[in-house]
């Protein structure tokens, strides 16, 4: 892939999530489109099919569940306090928010968006919930604003698949990691070839759809990367709302959620 294409889906994927920052509209999962959940979407119902807890989403405020994701990656992060965590492709802040909570004030949160719309719509919710152990930071997931053996938990939510170079984000995943660090993170995989009228279509690519891969592409990405105990499970129900991401199309015969773990092996297990 050239670096004009490459440019070219960074551009597209970072204008339809700015749209929906900008506008408050709300999705249903990765399906950027608002008119892909009606014009009014049940929002709540939706986060629970993904695995939220009502408790959660009332404990974190308002606006910042966008209804944006395709899971929920704190079912598998094992949080601890004084933990910290980076989440990657950090939207209104959501999963920001209930890691703060688990990792408490000892803990920390780093949020990356490279849309600025984003960036803004989190800010602004993490002053008004007075989190003081969450930033949000600008950036590219290829290309991390944040340190090397930063973090303790790398967590994502239904964003490593809009990345047309997921080799660069596993790699960039492991090199922000401590040694000893875990991956947690809820995804869409391809589960077939996907036809080229789906990956040339943008739309679908900004839908979590088009740069959807296999998950033995994904496994390799991570072994070559470095990680160790790679766990990618599929989420069997997914289908009921993965559907309603491109109504008609039926993309839900071609990719799947999944949650994906790893560690970042110990020091001394590094060969």
């Amino acid at each position: 892939m050239s670096q004009q294409e490459l440019d070219e889906i960074h551009n597209n994927v970072r204008d339809a999530y700015g749209k929906v920052a900008e506008s408050d509209d709300i999705g249903c999962g990765c399906g950027v489109p608002t008119s892909c959940c009606g014009t009014a979407p049940d929002l709540e119902g939706f986060s629970i099919k993904l695995g939220y807890t009502a408790d959660e989403l009332k404990a974190v405020p308002g606006g910042a569940d966008m209804g944006l994701g395709c899971g929920n990656p704190k079912v598998i992060a094992s949080l601890q306090q004084g933990e910290t965590v980076v989440d990657l492709g950090s939207g209104g802040g959501f999963d920001c928010f209930l890691a703060a909570r688990e990792v408490g004030i000892s803990g920390r949160v780093i949020g990356v968006d490279m849309t600025p719309a984003m960036l803004s719509k989190a800010r602004k919710n993490a002053e008004s919930g007075q989190y003081g152990n969450v930033e949000f930071r600008l950036g590219e997931i290829e290309f991390l604003p944040v340190p090397d053996t930063t973090a303790d938990v790398v967590i994502s939510n239904c964003v490593i698949n809009l990345s047309p170079d997921k080799q660069q984000v596993f790699n960039e995943m492991y090199r922000v990691l401590k040694p000893g660090g875990r991956v947690a993170v809820s995804d869409v995989v391809a589960t077939c070839e996907l036809p080229d009228e789906v990956k040339n279509d943008l739309e679908l690519y900004s839908a979590c759809i088009s740069g959807a891969s296999l998950i033995g592409e994904i496994e390799q990405f991570m072994l070559s990367a470095g990680f160790s105990n790679i766990l990618i499970q599929p989420k069997d129900d997914s289908a009921e709302f993965i559907r309603d991401w491109a109504p008609g199309k039926k993309i839900e015969e071609l990719v799947v959620s999944v949650y994906i773990q790893a560690i970042k092996p110990a020091q001394h297990e590094i060969v």
